[in-house]
């Protein structure tokens, strides 16, 4: 039984804390302190009322204060993590209504694309400052990057604080062997797999199932017209954030590798599945995820969080969240298997050293060491070697407020038809969110 001490920054999250506290409820072999930051107190309270339910419901000994002092959340912490999202929906909201008047449709709006571009320069001095904090309180923690633009955030922490043992983690892979699981009754044992992408744009190269060709499996089952692992929107899915498949199998079919994120993602990676012709991606089966989709989801959250802070907490399951895996393996001096964001040290071939991929690696107290990919075929190469260099070009014009390096960055974004439109986008984006954007009013300060 490890004690050890979780910071949670951005802890008022009624979306992700529910879940994460729940995960580490039910693990057995940790206790110790939970620490909450958020800067809305309200949110700290609640979410704090909701864990102390779950901790005693599952009967660990976890205790869990609260704080809107960053520096003193950070103090003795282990292990750090990061659900914050800078400005809130309302910023969100002009990350996808200012390109939507120049034509420009995303399904989310969170990684790439001009919403990615703008989510990152909002975040990066955040997450920079998460950092900085980070080396003077608990230099030797771990940090759990869970925020999007995942790649980019998880590139400015290694820029920043090079010392610091970070990661991002995403569980898009784990809801596609969800799927898979469904169309072949199978478990997580069952599964072998090759991973290698970058954040939302990760790519199943080979897999077996049960010993067997899991790629031709799916091959199979779709030549069949089974019916396809759709999640049930009844089931507390808003009909926008379902995932069909139909994307993600049309791109299996043309690069012989099954993309392993929702479609929702995927479709920003490329120039023609958004557009006027594919009806804003439905043909695709994709839909456009409007801001009050999004307001819809956080209500949602904070009424069952508060339901179940007044009344009785529904049984705790597991989520597919790795969080609380990684904390106990490395808390107990065990390894875990998971996938996750690190740096190119070799893992995958022809990426560039340093930019941030994602793969399978394992984590140990020691650190974490990415399984090694090696070479991936040249079409799925061709997919990810232009948003890597757009995500390194992202990271370090936030961290400098290189306008130059952010127009490049947008103009080279598929979605992003022309440079007219990059720069007009470019302006309104910066003029939006200055507020959030200190590191672009100092560069200007500093020429004028």
């Amino acid at each position: 039984m490890a004690k050890t001490r979780i910071c949670f920054v951005g802890g008022g999250s009624y979306n992700w804390m529910p879940k994460l506290l729940g995960d580490l409820a039910l693990t057995r072999d940790l206790e110790g302190n939970i620490v909450l930051h958020d800067l809305n107190p309200s949110a700290l309270e609640d979410i704090q009322r909701y864990g102390r339910k779950a901790v005693s419901q599952a009967g660990t000994n976890f205790s869990i204060e609260t704080t809107t002092d960053l520096e003193r959340s950070l103090e003795g912490a282990e292990f750090v993590v990061v659900t914050i999202t800078t400005g809130g929906l309302d910023t969100m909201a002009a990350d996808l209504g200012i390109p939507e008047k120049y034509g420009i449709y995303q399904s989310v709006g969170d990684t790439v694309g001009p919403g990615g571009l703008s989510r990152a320069l909002r975040n990066v001095p955040v997450m920079a400052g998460i950092a900085r904090a980070m080396e003077r309180q608990c230099p030797n923690a771990w940090l759990l990057n869970l925020t999007n633009p995942l790649t980019v955030l998880t590139r400015v922490v290694g820029l920043t604080a090079p010392r610091l043992k970070a990661m991002g983690l995403c569980h898009e892979l784990f809801g596609v062997r969800g799927g898979l699981m469904r169309m072949f009754d199978a478990t997580v044992d069952d599964f072998e797999m090759r991973v290698a992408g970058v954040n939302h744009l990760i790519w199943l190269l080979d897999m077996t199932i049960r010993g067997q060709d899991g790629l031709q499996m799916v091959r199979d089952f779709v030549a069949d017209g089974r019916p396809l692992p759709i999640s049930d929107a009844s089931g507390g899915w808003h009909e926008p954030f379902v995932d069909r498949w139909k994307l993600k199998l049309e791109l299996f079919n043309v690069y012989g590798a099954l993309p392993a994120a929702g479609d929702r993602h995927l479709a920003e990676f490329f120039s023609y599945f958004l557009t006027e012709a594919t009806g804003k991606g439905e043909d695709y089966g994709v839909l456009l995820t409007t801001i009050a989709d999004r307001q819809q989801q956080v209500a949602a959250a904070r009424k069952d969080v508060q339901a179940a802070i007044q009344g009785e907490l529904p049984a705790l399951s597991r989520s597919s969240e790795a969080t609380a895996d990684i904390v106990s393996a490395v808390a107990n001096g065990r390894s875990v298997r998971t996938i996750v964001n690190l740096p190119n040290t070799g893992q995958i071939d022809a990426l560039p050293r340093g930019a941030v991929v994602e793969t399978l690696a394992e984590i140990t107290s020691a650190g974490a060491q990415p399984l090694t990919v090696g070479a991936v075929p040249p079409g799925v190469l061709s997919t990810l070697q232009p948003h890597v260099t757009n995500q390194e070009m992202i990271a370090r014009a936030a961290l400098e407020g290189d306008r130059s390096l952010a127009l490049q960055a947008l103009v080279n974004d598929p979605l992003v038809p022309n440079l007219q439109i990059a720069r007009k986008l470019l302006d309104e984006l910066l003029e939006a969110h200055a507020a959030y954007l200190p590191q672009f009013r100092q560069r200007v300060a500093a020429a004028v």
